[in-house]
């Protein structure tokens, strides 16, 4: 689908209906449906960068955009996103470290469980 933005300015709230949406768009990329249905559009277009930075791939357009219609099959709201509305998400740099040493209760359980897992019956031998 090219020019997603251009086309949802076609779109009216209350006046356009499920035909006119896919007269104008074509099919929904996704569809869920709830209360009312909510067709899901997306754009994006990649690129391949050029061979100085090893063919790496970028990001030239990423548009969503998110209808509601009602039972009567009218479009009730949508929502346009593009690559400046979407947030960049940032991880933790924090590391988990564990709390048992190798003298702990649960560090002396857990050996003990999977020594059983390993012979269930006590017959191998002991290193």
């Amino acid at each position: 689908m090219r020019n997603l933005e251009e086309k949802q300015a076609k779109l009216i709230i209350q006046k356009t209906n499920k035909n006119d949406i896919q007269q104008i768009l074509g099919p929904p990329s996704t569809k869920s449906t709830f209360d009312s249905d909510i067709w899901i559009y997306i754009e994006r277009e990649i690129t391949n960068e050029r061979l100085i930075k090893l063919g790496k791939e970028k990001l030239l357009t990423n548009n969503v955009l998110i209808l509601e219609i009602n039972t009567q099959g009218q479009l009730m709201n949508k929502q346009f996103y593009d690559m400046n509305d979407m947030n960049e998400i940032k991880l933790s740099s924090l590391k988990t470290e564990n709390k048992y040493g190798k003298k702990s209760f649960v560090y002396d359980f857990l050996s003990s469980m999977r020594q059983k897992i390993n012979d269930p019956l006590g017959k191998r031998k002991k290193p």
